[in-house]
């Protein structure tokens, strides 16, 4: 064995280190993230108190607005990113989509300034303003919204409303059919469910809602079989998060169209 063989990988090699800003008991969104990062960065997660998850992640069918909306404000979020801002991190990211839906375009902005009052510099990037930066750079403009099986009727509608209010035709829009359960959701399941669903409209791109619905696995599938873009809101975090982190890791592969425009 030589002495550049003795020495294991051990994650201190990593040149970027993004953080991201999760429900207490949700391990979606840094699953996700980490999945898809390139050789180089590692995912660092700060919890924050989410009032409609439970201890294992156990949720409701459907989660209330209530603890949604409660989970933007201050403190509990604010104190989370000023300590997470104190890693070398070189951008912190939201992975939370159904706060902006509830708070509107306005709401997030004034959000991410909020965070970024604590955050020693360090850029915060936000679910649904990442997603929309990303159809813009697509070109898309009739999309599809599909939230997670635990989004209601009323939280899908302040989806939809959220992206009209950002310029984009939402030519379809509900709550995915599968079963209400983060650990029950297959890639399989979700393309055969989406493609039913959405193939017959008319929409440019796919875009999905909710971190902790498990949706980057089949982004490339469904890109192949439906011939266009698809845009979760994972996947965005990443790639707004490298965009601003102005990083030099090489190419994101096997997770969307949205990687090929930097």
């Amino acid at each position: 064995m030589t002495q550049e063989t003795r020495w294991k990988r051990d994650g201190w090699e990593a040149s970027v280190r993004i953080g991201v800003l999760t429900p207490h008991a949700d391990v979606g969104p840094e699953s996700e993230l980490q999945a898809m990062a390139p050789p180089g960065v590692a995912i660092h997660a700060a919890r924050v108190p989410f009032g409609a998850m439970a201890a294992g992640g156990v949720m409701d069918p459907t989660i209330p607005l209530a603890p949604v909306r409660a989970f933007a404000e201050p403190p509990h979020l604010d104190n989370a990113a000023e300590l997470l801002a104190a890693a070398p991190l070189k951008a912190i990211t939201y992975g939370f989509t159904s706060s902006a839906y509830v708070i509107g375009v306005e709401g997030e902005e004034e959000m991410i300034a909020r965070l970024e009052r604590r955050t020693r510099g360090i850029p915060v990037v936000a679910t649904c303003k990442a997603a929309v930066e990303g159809l813009r750079v697509l070109g898309a403009r009739r999309i599809a919204l599909v939230d997670p099986p635990w989004f209601d009727i009323e939280l899908n509608g302040l989806g939809r409303r959220y992206y009209e209010s950002a310029g984009f035709e939402v030519v379809y829009s509900a709550p995915c059919g599968l079963p209400s359960d983060q650990t029950k959701i297959t890639p399989a399941d979700l393309h055969g469910w989406v493609t039913e669903h959405v193939s017959a409209t008319d929409a440019e791109a796919i875009v999905f809602g909710g971190n902790g619905f498990r949706t980057v696995g089949a982004v490339s599938a469904l890109e192949e079989d439906l011939g266009r873009a698809v845009v979760t809101p994972n996947q965005a975090l990443l790639w707004a998060a490298l965009r601003v982190a102005d990083a030099d890791v090489g190419p994101v592969t096997e997770y969307g169209r949205l990687f090929g425009h930097s």
